[in-house]
């Protein structure tokens, strides 16, 4: 089937009578920056989601409160750190990968997760930056160790659940040596795995795992693949360290549950559902809401991401697809599936951003899909976040007179 034009896309979803649009936000609503402290939010984009109250929720993988938090940014694009909490303005939804939950007043909460847990995340951020300093020098003999340990620190980004590395401030000290960048990618997973053996011997063995941004799909241990840097895509620059169960798929379930819950007035996979308890894989997510949820009450659902890959395999016989945000869209198009809805799956080109991505604009979609992919993408946004955010505020506006 043709893809849907945003305008055609926009006509669909203005009439449904009952819709949930799940929203990715790096990339999608905000161009991609080196350094997150640097991002911004369009204040229009804001008072398009106050709008569509009820009708929308993030689901992200960064986090919502803290000094790099979304809700800072919201503050920001709004002039005012009193009135998102004040008049309900903070962007509803979950962050870190689900275990982070917020309504729009800011009121936040992390479902199933232990103090111990909590206590060794907190202590992360700075282990991370001593691993760092410990293997840099080995790769970058021609780097000074101040210079080291200035870009060690603004590489270590220290949210409050999902803890993340992210290289690119240190691939810009080697511009174009493909070489080198991969090296770095590969010391930065050695660096994680070493963290994960540490939370092991402090009793924590299940608790953590990896989430690789963007990766290759997983292997056949279950363990995300790096993307290893190419010419004009510069592959994995993130790693984050992230509580089990943090998996976007599990999260799109958590928020179609609380969805019908406030339609409905019950939540049909329980109350206390959340991504710590929800099966790990999409099948057993498919066949609990398939078991639970009558097909009726299921919403239109929309998915909007940015983060979808595919390469060919090594030997030719395959694609290795991956992407952080592959997993929930491929849920959300079988959810559809199942219950009759042409549920939508909506793919943002992020690549005008500082951060080198494939692009969209040859209409190939080359790195992203391929021919036999089993996730059809509805609707493509070429001109990347300003013109989604445009599509966006179209939309709150036909909803909201309609």
């Amino acid at each position: 089937m043709p893809r849907l034009t945003p305008d055609q896309l926009l006509q669909e979803l203005a009439g449904a009578e009952d819709l949930l649009i799940v929203q990715d936000l790096d990339g999608v609503c905000m161009q991609l920056v080196k350094d997150p402290l640097t991002r911004r939010m369009d204040p229009t984009y804001v008072d398009a989601v106050a709008a569509l109250d009820g009708e929308f929720a993030v689901l992200t993988n960064g986090e919502h409160e803290g000094r790099r938090g979304v809700n800072r940014l919201v503050e920001q694009a709004l002039g005012d750190s009193d009135l998102p909490k004040r008049e309900g303005r903070y962007l509803p939804g979950l962050a870190a990968g689900g275990v982070q939950l917020q309504d729009r007043f800011g009121d936040l909460s992390h479902p199933g997760v232990s103090p111990a847990e909590m206590a060794f995340l907190a202590a992360a951020p700075t282990r991370m930056e001593a691993l760092l300093m410990e293997r840099l020098p080995g790769l970058l003999p021609q780097v000074s160790v101040d210079d080291l340990a200035e870009v060690a620190r603004a590489a270590v980004l220290d949210t409050q659940v999902s803890p993340t590395i992210n290289l690119n401030g240190i691939f810009e000290l080697v511009p174009a040596d493909v070489i080198t960048q991969q090296a770095l990618q590969t010391m930065l997973s050695e660096l994680m795995h070493q963290l994960l053996a540490e939370a092991a011997a402090q009793g924590l063995e299940k608790s953590f795992f990896l989430h690789v941004a963007p990766n290759l799909g997983r292997d056949a241990q279950g363990q995300e693949r790096i993307k290893p840097a190419a010419e004009g895509d510069v592959g994995t620059t993130d790693i984050q360290f992230m509580l089990t169960g943090s998996i976007k798929e599990a999260g799109l379930l958590v928020l179609l549950n609380q969805h019908i819950q406030r339609r409905w007035g019950e939540s049909p996979l329980g109350e206390t559902f959340n991504v710590r308890t929800a099966p790990h894989d999409s099948e057993a997510l498919l066949a609990l809401v398939q078991q639970r949820i009558p097909a009726e009450r299921m919403p239109l659902l929309v998915g909007v991401g940015d983060t979808v890959t595919s390469t060919a395999s090594a030997d030719g016989t395959g694609w290795l697809r991956g992407g952080s945000d592959r997993g929930f869209l491929n849920l959300l198009q079988d959810l559809g599936a199942w219950c009759g809805q042409s549920n939508r799956v909506v793919l943002v080109d992020s690549s005008h951003g500082e951060v080198d991505r494939p692009s969209h604009a040859d209409g190939s979609l080359q790195g992203i899909t391929d021919p036999e992919d089993p996730l059809r993408i509805d609707a493509l946004m070429p001109d990347g976040p300003e013109q989604y955010i445009a599509w966006f505020r179209q939309l709150s506006e036909r909803r909201r007179v309609g």
